[in-house]
């Protein structure tokens, strides 16, 4: 459980920093540019939908994983929006919660 909570604690503060300079360099323009390098049908494009995949997959799973209940509707929207920098942290917290119970922290716990 260490090495997991390690590995979510470099990814959320690795994407921070990444997210921060990117900003700086960018701005905050990423909607048109992600999906506009979907509807151009290049390899960007592919790769940016392959992922909005997993953005969704990761969404449906929070959301399904607190029972679809109006916290985990919120919490799945928040999910597809933040990617991974959601993502660990949640899972980063999850594994606090549960006292690193894996089974409890994939499932939940109304389904162990």
């Amino acid at each position: 459980m260490t090495l997991f909570r390690l590995f979510l604690s470099v990814l959320f503060v690795s994407l921070i920093i990444y997210t921060i300079i990117t900003i700086a360099n960018h701005g905050w323009n990423l909607l048109p540019i992600f999906f506009g390098d979907m509807k151009a049908m290049t390899w960007p494009g592919q790769f940016n939908f392959d992922f909005f995949g997993f953005l969704l997959l990761s969404g449906l799973w929070v959301s399904w994983r607190n029972n679809f209940t109006p916290r985990g509707l919120i919490l799945g929207l928040i999910a597809v929006g933040g990617g991974i920098l959601f993502l660990s942290a949640y899972l980063l917290y999850l594994s606090y919660q549960t006292k690193g119970d894996m089974k409890q922290i994939m499932l939940g716990e109304n389904r162990i």
